[in-house]
């Protein structure tokens, strides 16, 4: 029984290890990195963008220093995040605005039904 708890705990550990050990050999801007994560695929896609922009502040630019290429790269994903950001905030905005006045549109119409509704069984209602 304790063999068996174990060679439980080996295998869990195993498990584990190979958990961690996922990810990507990749290359951004002539560098060879090992990157872990649980999802090889995403790494390597994010690791496309960053080599991408590297290259296109790099081109665009007259230095060579990598470490400054790679921070006015960090500043161009970031001013992109930050604008997605807004737009985004916008357009929730914009949704719960719209979402809102459908409620009230929906309230309003329901309310009308229901006074309708009152008006044909209380005779009285209508006189006063």
């Amino acid at each position: 029984m304790v063999e068996t708890q174990q060679r439980s705990a080996a295998e869990i550990s195993r498990a584990e290890l190979e958990a961690r050990d996922m990810g990507a050999v990749v290359d951004i801007y002539d560098q060879i990195y090992q990157l872990r994560g649980v999802n090889p695929e995403y790494i390597e896609r994010l690791a496309s963008v960053v080599d991408s922009k590297m290259r296109a502040v790099s081109a665009h630019g007259a230095t060579v220093d990598s470490l400054r290429v790679a921070v006015l790269a960090a500043l161009n994903l970031a001013d992109e995040l930050v604008t997605l950001r807004g737009r985004y905030d916008a357009l929730n905005a914009s949704v719960e605005a719209s979402r809102h006045a459908v409620t009230q549109s929906m309230v309003r119409t329901r309310a009308g039904s229901l006074m309708g509704m009152l008006d044909a069984v209380l005779p009285e209602r209508k006189a006063g």
